[in-house]
């Protein structure tokens, strides 16, 4: 053993040198494999990715065939075994417009029919409607009333004390008038004097043959009225013919008015129940509620109206007082019954005391009467009308006018009183119904009671008066 060699253990020099030779050899193939791995992920990957694209464009491609082919298959005229064609399908958009067209024509047509009911028996409707107004003024005596008597009795002590005060209202302007009748006739005679000098030394410069013929000419056509060529009946009969007869409407029309105001009154949620009960089971909450809410409506705007004619005829008055006119109070009733027709009523009805002012004390009388007039409207249409109307009965203008020419042209006078509180009662189911769901919101079930928006009235029936 001690022969050995000691170097015999030790590793030769070569191998010493060539051991880090082959680690970076090891290293360099190591990562020349994870190179070409990666670079064979990201081929694969990209092909894939190929693969889908080419996917999807071949599945648009089959659907677009698929469409193409079932339009076409749509389009094509089908055969019938005969030698006509069938005309191919209508293009949307025409059947779109042809849907829209056919029903708007039916609903013109119901809105004609619905009209001309209401001008052939609106010695019926106007009436009715006429009492819903004076139910929806006076239905807070009712209630007051109703808490000591029971309500049948309330209501007809309303409706005869409210019939004795009109009375004595038009009995007092009766001996007004009665009174300054022989005043106001030599006024007219002085002012008809007046009236043919300015003819004569005005502009005109007429003579008195041209203003004797004027005045010839007006005999002649009075004349004409109470005769009549032989054979002919006269103008006057015929007149007085339709006066008798609207008179007789008018009769006939106050006691429908004075009778259904009572039962309004007094049995109006009985009535109101038997009109929710004709409806469809599935409809009768939404029309129990649209009826409370046009009940609000009409009784809003009818309150309004009578603060806005009080302060009309109040102020009119007041100057015609103050210039010392006669029938003061018989102005003051005609301009408060005539503001109940918005915008134009108590316009009209103050031409009236212009017209008392120009007879009575001369043209410049009658223009300072027409200047307080304006400033009385003025007042009305930039103070009242916004703060009352604006706040409790939301109607535009142009609504407003609108409906009071449909209601004088279905029903004149009576027609034109009414038509604006039915527009208001109106515009507030509109917009009541369509706060009911918002667009797309499911319709409720049968039997679901509707969702009650926030200015909708109550639907329950505890109170009666606001019931009717």
């Amino acid at each position: 053993m001690d022969d050995q060699d000691p170097r015999a253990g030790a590793p030769e020099p070569d191998e010493e040198q060539s051991s880090p030779a082959r680690t970076r050899n090891r290293e360099e193939a190591a990562r020349r494999r994870a190179v070409r791995a990666a670079a064979r992920g990201a081929r694969e990957a990209e092909e894939e990715r190929a693969r889908g694209v080419l996917g999807q464009i071949a599945q648009l491609n089959a659907q677009w065939s698929a469409l193409r082919l079932e339009r076409e298959r749509q389009l094509a005229m089908p055969d019938v075994g005969g030698d006509t064609p069938v005309s191919a399908k209508v293009p949307p958009g025409v059947d779109l417009a042809a849907a829209w067209a056919w029903r708007f024509l039916v609903i013109v047509a119901a809105g004609g029919l619905i009209a001309y009911l209401v001008a052939y028996f609106s010695v019926v409707v106007v009436p009715i409607l006429v009492a819903l107004l004076l139910s929806a003024l006076v239905v807070p005596v009712v209630n007051l009333l109703g808490r000591v008597l029971p309500r049948g009795l309330a209501a007809l002590v309303t409706v005869v004390v409210g019939l004795a005060l009109i009375s004595a209202a038009l009995t007092f302007v009766g001996q007004q008038i009665a009174n300054g009748a022989n005043d106001l006739a030599d006024s007219t005679v002085q002012g008809l004097g007046q009236i043919r000098e300015w003819l004569k030394n005005g502009p005109l410069q007429a003579s008195d043959t041209q203003i004797d013929d004027y005045i010839n000419e007006a005999q002649l056509y009075i004349t004409q009225q109470f005769t009549a060529e032989p054979g002919q009946p006269s103008q006057l009969i015929s007149r007085i013919t339709e006066l008798g007869t609207t008179l007789s409407h008018v009769f006939a029309g106050l006691f429908i008015a004075l009778f259904s105001t009572y039962f309004f009154l007094a049995d109006g949620s009985r009535i109101w129940g038997w009109v929710v009960r004709i409806a469809p089971r599935a409809a009768r909450d939404r029309v129990d509620s649209s009826g409370h809410v046009a009940w609000i409506s009409l009784t809003q705007f009818v309150r309004a109206t009578v603060i806005v004619a009080f302060v009309d005829a109040l102020g009119i008055s007041i100057w015609a007082q103050v210039m010392g006119l006669p029938f003061v109070f018989a102005i003051g009733v005609l301009v408060f019954l005539g503001a109940f027709i918005p915008m134009i009523g108590a316009t009209i009805a103050g031409t009236v005391a212009v017209l008392v002012a120009l007879v009575d004390q001369g043209a410049v009388a009658a223009l300072v009467m027409l200047v307080g007039v304006i400033v009385v409207q003025q007042l009305e249409g930039h103070i009242l009308q916004p703060f009352l109307m604006g706040r409790w009965v939301s109607v535009h203008p142009l609504a407003v006018i609108v409906a009071i020419a449909v209601g004088v042209l279905v029903a004149g006078i009576a027609g034109a009183l009414v038509a604006v509180p039915a527009a208001a009662a109106l515009n507030a189911v509109v917009l009541h119904l369509a706060s009911l769901s918002a667009p797309g919101e499911p319709e409720p079930a049968p039997g679901d009671a509707p969702p009650v928006a926030a200015d909708a009235a109550p639907a329950s029936g505890s109170d009666e008066g606001e019931r009717l």
